[in-house]
């Protein structure tokens, strides 16, 4: 019934489709004239699946003069003149570009499907001399100058990243793209979206650099749903779901933020929702990880596999922009690309230092991210993996520490454990043992649970505390020491001390583990309120 009352443009990237039949659309053709009438050559870096190819077609309407589309939006009342301009527009998202030939031949469609409109140009020509001189004559043409719109501009490098197809689709689109300088005279406006940020991608060495609002404040909800956007736009569905999951408008919104919200595109940290996940959302009437299950994008597993006990060193820390910003594909500092893919986001900013805070923008790239990573560093399956935590989250939810104690140590018993071939064996086995626990804790700190690890308190920092509404699990950890050991730390540093008052039950758990059988060797808690 409600999927009826209003209709969600799932997988529908075409403003004109979006507005002809109905759907619901966020009004962000404000931004889009302030966009157009304030400057000439842009550069857009979203994640996937975050709304770039919506701008881009609403971008391609609205130079075409498709006055009729923008009745009732923004756009109405701010545009008066309403020209038309011929349009150029190049989308890699649908291609593959991993074959020697495949990126040619994508622009030579184009160029030959242009010609057609513009007269022929010289086949002996190179692409971007071609290209270029199709923008002259659809200037000459038609009195205007030309806008181009390029839909995923790296795509053709991403898709052969560490490859030895990667040079020659990066000379390619160099040549290519070099068109914008020389062409300048006969282009109105120049717009270009992708993943990964260009300052160090050799493809725009011959270009007129474009104005990068990647991290422009001015712009950071050009593209995703906002909170007011959210409230406004989609009031009736979130009562639908208050409904289903038995819970106030209030409590749903905070769901909803939980699990979707929480990305943010410059120091302004104006919150942005996944609009694919919320839609997808609201369609289904039910909270799921939509954006993660479209899977990981090959260029990210390949850095992935290169760094698996680097992850937990990313997350949760401050940077000059200069570390995550800059794009250079490199296997041995994947922070750039897990960035700009969306699996990292902007949390805080230091306005002293110049530094942001990056880490897990909610709970579902969270929980998605770290289930992938844990599935290929403990030689698991992500489903036995994520099996595993749903299971362990019902055990502490009810307080029932003993089955999770065996589920714990048995489930640590299946995993494969592989000596690390740079490290001594000892040195490997503490590396495993680290890493492999702060996975478990990382997933563990889901849905219904608050995770914090390593906590400060006034005498010492503790291994990890797991808040749920009706217990606390304050944990201290050893490798081939004694659960005794870690229980008298946690009671001799007080962790319990905050949670004195705490209604709720709190269990102070002391776990040592053998390096030697890689699993739980001791288990010893105390109830102490």
């Amino acid at each position: 019934r409600q999927s009826i009352m209003m209709k969600y443009p799932i997988g529908i990237q075409s403003f004109s489709q979006i507005i002809e039949d109905g759907y619901v659309y966020a009004d962000k053709t404000a931004l889009v004239y302030d966009l157009v009438t304030t400057g000439k050559v842009y550069f857009l870096s979203r994640p996937r699946r975050f709304g770039k190819s919506l701008l881009v077609s609403t971008l391609e309407c609205y130079f075409r003069a498709r006055k009729e589309l923008f009745k009732g939006l923004a756009m109405e009342r701010l545009e008066k003149n309403w020209y038309a301009y011929p349009v150029f527009k190049i989308d890699f998202n649908g291609g593959e570009f991993k074959q020697k030939g495949a990126l040619t031949s994508t622009l030579l469609y184009y160029i030959e499907l242009w010609e057609k409109d513009y007269g022929s140009t010289s086949p002996e020509a190179p692409i971007g001399k071609r290209f270029e001189q199709i923008l002259r004559n659809a200037c000459e043409q038609t009195g205007r100058k030309a806008v181009v719109l390029i839909d995923e501009y790296d795509k053709p490098i991403l898709d052969v990243l560490d490859t030895p197809q990667e040079e020659e689709n990066r000379d390619i689109l160099k040549a290519f793209y070099s068109t914008f300088k020389s062409a300048d005279d006969y282009t109105r406006f120049v717009f270009l979206t992708g993943v990964t940020k260009f300052s160090q991608v050799s493809v725009f060495s011959g270009f007129n650099q474009p104005n990068d609002i990647s991290m422009s404040a001015r712009y950071e909800a050009l593209c995703g749903i906002t909170q007011e956007e959210l409230e406004y736009y989609f009031a009736e569905p979130i009562g639908w779901m208050a409904k289903k999951y038995k819970c106030t408008i209030a409590e749903m919104k905070l769901q909803l933020k939980q699990q979707y919200d929480g990305y943010h595109f410059s120091d302004e940290l104006t919150d942005i929702y996944n609009p694919f996940s919320l839609i997808n959302a609201f369609f289904n009437n039910r909270i799921d990880d939509y954006w993660f299950r479209t899977g990981t994008p090959t260029y990210l597993q390949t850095l992935l596999r290169h760094n698996h006990e680097g992850i937990n060193d990313l997350t949760g820390k401050y940077y000059e922009p200069k570390m995550f910003i800059d794009y250079k594909a490199d296997v041995e500092k994947p922070l750039p690309m897990i960035y700009q893919s969306g699996y990292l986001t902007i949390k805080d900013y230091d306005m002293e230092s110049n530094e942001f805070l990056l880490d897990f923008p909610n709970n579902e790239v969270r929980s998605g991210f770290l289930s992938m990573i844990a599935s290929g560093y403990l030689k698991s399956g992500t489903m036995e993996v994520d099996t595993w935590i749903s299971a362990g989250i019902k055990l502490l939810k009810r307080g029932e520490t003993t089955a999770f104690r065996d589920s714990l140590t048995a489930f640590l018993s299946g995993i494969p454990y592989d000596v690390h071939p740079s490290l001594k064996a000892e040195e490997a086995t503490e590396k495993h043992f680290q890493y492999t626990f702060y996975l478990i804790l990382r997933l563990l700190g889901g849905s219904g649970c608050t995770l914090l690890t390593e906590k400060t308190q006034a005498v010492g920092r503790v291994d990890a505390v797991l808040e749920f509404k009706d217990y606390v699990y304050i944990f201290e950890f050893k490798l081939d020491g004694s659960a005794s050991e870690a229980l008298r730390q946690i009671e001799e540093k007080h962790y319990a001390g905050p949670y004195l008052d705490d209604p709720r039950k709190v269990f102070c758990i002391g776990v040592d583990f053998s390096s030697e059988t890689m699993t739980v060797k001791e288990w010893k808690e105390v109830l102490v309120s």
